[in-house]
């Protein structure tokens, strides 16, 4: 991934990558992305890009192994989330889904994590402290609510599941107040383009439409037009 192409998929919002996916791989159906309906933490932000550092937490229930283990795995995930290249978004499953209670996304989490260098978090499970968190670290979440429960980490580094979306460690996320995608890495030396070719695409018909004068004559113009260009 070049500066470049960083810079515009912060940008744009994630339906515009969503389309320009399926343009740079020519054909409709491309399909990783997130079902139903997420929450954004600050919606109004660009969109969080980066690589997948995924975990698995629970919440529901105290653990059951002992305290030792749970302290040192919960250690060993800050250090993985820490570590490797970046940019990198935390993608944490909350295993109690759809019975989340627990927010692990509160004031110090986030806060935490942004000064790891993280550009956010994509999660099925709650998030909170919603006046308090910091700029920067968007965190779109499966729900909002007020404890942190029994909230501890179970996995580090494995396949998660958010809203029908697969994540494995390291895959390259995109995500905003729509939902999330994971972006294959076959496109990504094209995807630049695409997303330059479907926005140019869009002012075919998008600036006639918004022109005075606009009728259906101006529009059965401009969308023939929009219908050669498009995939």
């Amino acid at each position: 991934m070049t500066p470049t192409l960083l810079k515009l998929l912060r940008r744009v919002d994630t339906p515009t990558v969503c389309n320009a996916i399926e343009v740079a791989e020519g054909k409709r159906g491309f399909d990783r992305f997130t079902r139903g309906t997420m929450l954004s933490s600050a919606p109004d932000s660009g969109a969080m890009v980066g690589y997948a550092r995924t975990a698995k937490i629970s919440a529901l229930a105290p653990p059951e192994e002992p305290s030792d283990v749970i302290k040192a795995r919960r250690m060993d995930n800050y250090r993985h989330m820490s570590s490797g290249p970046g940019p990198a978004v935390a993608v944490v499953e909350d295993v109690d889904f759809p019975h989340c209670i627990g927010a692990y996304w509160g004031e110090i989490n986030t806060t935490v994590h942004k000064g790891f260098g993280l550009s956010g978090a994509l999660t099925n499970g709650v998030m909170r402290d919603l006046g308090d968190l910091p700029d920067g670290f968007p965190v779109v979440a499966g729900s909002i609510g007020p404890s942190h429960g029994f909230v501890h980490v179970k996995e580090i580094a494995t396949p998660v599941s958010i809203f029908g979306l697969s994540v494995e460690d390291g895959d390259l996320i995109h995500a905003d107040r729509h939902g999330a995608l994971v972006i294959p890495t076959e496109v990504l030396s094209e995807l630049e383009a695409a997303i330059l070719k479907l926005l140019a695409t869009e002012k075919l018909i998008l600036d006639p439409a918004k022109a005075d004068g606009f009728d259906f004559d101006a529009f059965e113009v401009a969308w023939a037009a929009f219908e050669a260009a498009r995939t």
